[in-house]
């Protein structure tokens, strides 16, 4: 087994945890619409297509940034067992608030612990984490390009949510959004 088949085999344990979570979530009260998902989903989309299938027709995409070494990828695998396992932290924390996308849930509940103590879009961040142990792991073009197209993705989504979250919370997310990072995570201020 190589180190990008356990990469691969850490973001397939994710699918299947956030496939079996996602039966347990709150009704949705508010959603974005389908356009507005497309801006975020497409970009995700073609994240993980570009990463991991990276059949694209554009040969420059397969080229290494630097020589295949074991260093490289255990730092890699380490690193994106680190994101994946932050992600399914929060993704625990939040809940049944959780949703693919951007909406408030029913008796929605504004999660200030665990993850969300430091960040307030945790998942985004371990999954940020994990696509850069993923692209240091696979050591080619297509991958960083893929971490790009991921981390436009969630900032995109992240500032849909950010609006959702104001709406919704007010005073209270304003005094969030002051003590915490949005995708990097930061201690709490005193």
């Amino acid at each position: 087994m190589t180190a990008m088949d356990l990469c691969s085999d850490l973001w397939c344990i994710l699918g299947v945890i956030w496939l079996a979570t996602a039966l347990w979530t709150k009704r949705s009260q508010e959603r974005a619409s389908f356009s507005s998902r497309l801006t975020y989903g497409a970009p995700v989309a073609l994240s993980f297509y570009v990463t991991f299938g990276g059949y694209t027709g554009l040969s420059w995409l397969q080229g290494r940034l630097y020589p295949h070494n074991s260093t490289a990828e255990t730092l890699g695998v380490v690193l994106t067992a680190l994101g994946l396992g932050f992600a399914t932290w929060a993704r625990f924390s939040i809940g049944a608030n959780w949703s693919s996308a951007v909406s408030v849930k029913v008796d929605h509940q504004l999660v200030r612990t665990g993850p969300y103590a430091w960040v307030r879009h945790p998942i985004y961040s371990g999954l940020l984490l994990g696509m850069v142990g993923t692209a240091i792991t696979l050591g080619k073009i297509r991958a960083w390009v893929g971490l790009i197209l991921l981390w436009l993705a969630f900032w995109i989504k992240s500032r849909m949510e950010e609006r959702f979250m104001l709406k919704t919370f007010g005073p209270d997310y304003e005094e969030y959004s002051r003590s915490t990072g949005a995708l990097i995570p930061r201690l709490r201020r005193s």
